[in-house]
């Protein structure tokens, strides 16, 4: 009976929070499209999620297309197919790996920042002095920090893919003997806009769950040091399995419009 009634109590508080969140996503758009803008604020938003992430998404990019190339090139040498390398990689890490990849990645990084950083604030009142002083602060830290991950994502996961396609490149010149030139005019003949354009809409997505359950949790933080870590593990664990579920519906919705 203990074990029923501790499932069907943490079954309720999940239904619970997930309206709550809902909820909170309601907010965010009707603050984001009312005066006044934060501007500065987004801009700076911008600059540390994007400008500060390049090294993470590039060194982790570099390693998907080395690893990857790595372990598929015997496979395809058993079966005289090393010259479908090119566009085996790049349709894999465009379509599904760089985009998941590089996203979880983010939720690591800025995800768990973003929580931490908004519970500090609300556990040290620093949200409330804002709002006793006249300050929107749901505009000022919610909604810049939700547009810009919004904005960032997207590009990180492009380039992320670029610097993976390159390291495939040097693997395949190197065990190959496969020019750059060639390699990279059949990665461009295989990719095609039916392959870009899902994988661009759905990183959009991705970034805007990011962005949005991080400040969730964090502006939602209980109270005492204890929850600023609970509010970064928890934003982490529910971006990682709001991506997975983004993801899932992203492939579905393209295989019903585009032939995959």
């Amino acid at each position: 009976m203990n074990n029923e009634n501790a499932i069907l109590s943490n079954t309720k508080s999940f239904f619970a929070e997930i309206g709550d969140m809902t909820f909170f996503a309601g907010r965010f758009f009707r603050e984001v499209f009312s005066p006044p803008f934060e501007f500065k604020e987004l801009v700076r938003q911008c600059y540390n999620m994007g400008n500060r992430s390049l090294l993470l998404v590039s060194v982790t990019g570099f390693i998907l297309g080395l690893v990857f190339t790595l372990q598929s090139r015997p496979t395809l040498m058993q079966f005289g197919a090393q010259s479908w390398m090119a566009s085996m990689v790049s349709l894999s890490i465009v379509r599904e790996i760089g985009p998941v990849i590089i996203a979880l990645i983010c939720a690591g990084r800025i995800g768990s920042g973003i929580g931490a950083e908004l519970g500090s604030m609300r556990v040290t009142e620093q949200i409330d002095a804002m709002e006793v002083s006249g300050t929107n602060p749901f505009k000022y830290l919610v909604v810049t920090r939700v547009v810009a991950t919004t904005l960032m994502l997207p590009l990180l996961i492009i380039m992320g893919d670029a610097i993976a396609l390159l390291g495939s490149a040097i693997v395949e010149n190197l065990k190959g003997d496969v020019s750059f030139l060639l390699y990279f005019n059949q990665v461009f003949d295989a990719l095609q806009f039916s392959d870009l354009l899902p994988a661009t809409v759905k990183s959009v997505f991705f970034g805007f769950a990011i962005g949005l359950v991080g400040c969730y949790k964090g502006y939602n933080c209980a109270k005492g040091t204890v929850g600023v870590g609970e509010a970064s593990n928890s934003a982490v664990v529910y971006i990682s399995m709001l991506l997975f579920i983004i993801d899932f519906i992203a492939v579905f919705v393209t295989d019903i419009f585009f032939d995959i």
